[in-house]
């Protein structure tokens, strides 16, 4: 987890996405990058894989993995691929509103604060199936940090893929995520046409 802001909202400007999809409230102080150098087609699909591995905190080499799981299912490469990142136990933890950011989401992950159906689960790249009931382990429910983000996000929200009960901090899996789900500006087709070269 990256404990420098200015570099992560330096990054937001470099890649033209706004902090917030991070769980920054901030706003970019900058107009986000428009310039008018010329990218190239590779440059273009490069700059969305980067955008979406940033925004969900993933290195290449998992990330490439994701794509071959995508690859594999039946439907839309670009669509599995975020259907796959949306249904990872980090991300999941930080929709529901129990992490202020998928960074601090990770952290409460590994920190082993979470179970899915009852069982302990530390493992941030955990993926949760439709029926999944992803709740704060009750020998952690004291943590402080949590207890805020559950309270100051109680009202907000949340996808329509998924339930929540503030009160017990528990949520569950509805559905898994799809396209129309997704709130990030990522054009994914440019990431499939990267990778299919």
């Amino acid at each position: 987890m990256s404990g420098n802001k200015g570099q992560i909202l330096k990054r937001c400007r470099s890649l033209g996405i706004e902090p917030g999809y991070l769980g920054y409230n901030k706003k970019s102080n900058r107009n986000l990058k428009k310039t008018n150098k010329k990218v190239s087609e590779y440059g273009l699909q490069l700059k969305e894989k980067q955008k979406a591995k940033f925004v969900y905190g993933i290195r290449e080499k998992q990330f490439r993995k994701y794509f071959e799981m995508a690859s594999n299912k039946k439907g839309i490469t670009g669509e599995n691929l975020l259907t796959i990142l949306e249904s990872r136990l980090d991300n999941v933890v930080y929709r529901l509103g129990f992490a202020a950011s998928r960074a601090q989401a990770r952290q409460f992950v590994n920190h082993a604060q979470f179970e899915v159906n009852g069982k302990k689960v530390n493992i941030p790249s955990y993926l949760v199936k439709p029926g999944d009931v992803i709740a704060v382990r009750e020998s952690k429910k004291g943590n402080a940090t949590i207890k805020v983000n559950a309270e100051e996000t109680a009202n907000n929200p949340i996808p329509t893929w998924l339930e929540r009960d503030s009160e017990k901090l528990s949520g569950k899996v509805i559905r898994l995520a799809s396209r129309e789900d997704v709130d990030l500006p990522i054009e994914e087709h440019l990431i499939v046409e990267l990778y299919s070269k």
